[in-house]
């Protein structure tokens, strides 16, 4: 009676932590930018998606822009399983022309919207670039970090983002939520 007692118990424990876990997921807010023809994109544009891929990129940053290839097959490969992607340019000193350039030249098909003044890095928090936020339909984080643990393409050990996106696409949890992402810091504005 006392061991099926302790596992019942132990049982409720576990489902609570569990869905306390969910309840705490950090959740951002919505916002509105312009891409670099001065269109809007609101977050909430997106919600539809199985996922939400928010990426810090630079134009200027030789990190960021060793991922400007894999940003595009990262798109080209998920954007197709409803995975809505957005770039977002936060640094003070590249200006719209620059990263209208920028995107071309690299063949972003997803839209590259600029962060004028920082707010949006500042309230996610985002320090380099490139940094990446995959929401879900509910604006929720399930994963934050780098797109994977290489900036040498050939010596990419981990794929960490493609294993969150084919975790949420399978419809299951995110393991490792949380990567430390590395690279050029944004060039805030004070």
């Amino acid at each position: 009676m006392a061991r099926k007692l302790f596992i019942v118990l132990t049982a409720v424990v576990l489902l609570s932590s569990v869905l306390r876990a969910e309840d705490t997921k950090k959740k951002v807010s919505d916002f509105t930018l312009e891409d670099y023809n001065g269109a809007k994109h609101s977050l909430a544009d997106y919600k539809s998606s199985k996922a939400i891929v928010v990426m810090f990129i630079a134009t200027q940053c030789p990190v960021s822009n060793g991922y400007n290839g894999r940003m595009v097959e990262l798109y080209k490969d998920y954007s197709s399983k409803g995975v809505a992607f957005i770039g977002i340019n936060s640094n003070k000193e590249e200006n719209a022309e620059e990263v209208r350039n920028h995107s071309n030249e690299h063949g972003f098909k997803f839209p590259v919207l600029k962060d004028w003044n920082n707010v949006i890095a500042d309230k996610l928090e985002a320090s380099v670039t490139p940094e990446i936020y995959v929401l879900n339909s509910k604006l929720e984080v399930l994963y934050h970090g780098r797109i994977d643990d290489s900036q040498r393409e050939n010596r990419v050990t981990s794929k960490d983002l493609r294993t969150a996106l084919d975790r949420i696409l399978e419809g299951k949890s995110v393991e490792v939520t949380e990567t430390k992402a590395f690279g050029c810091s944004i060039k805030r504005i004070k």
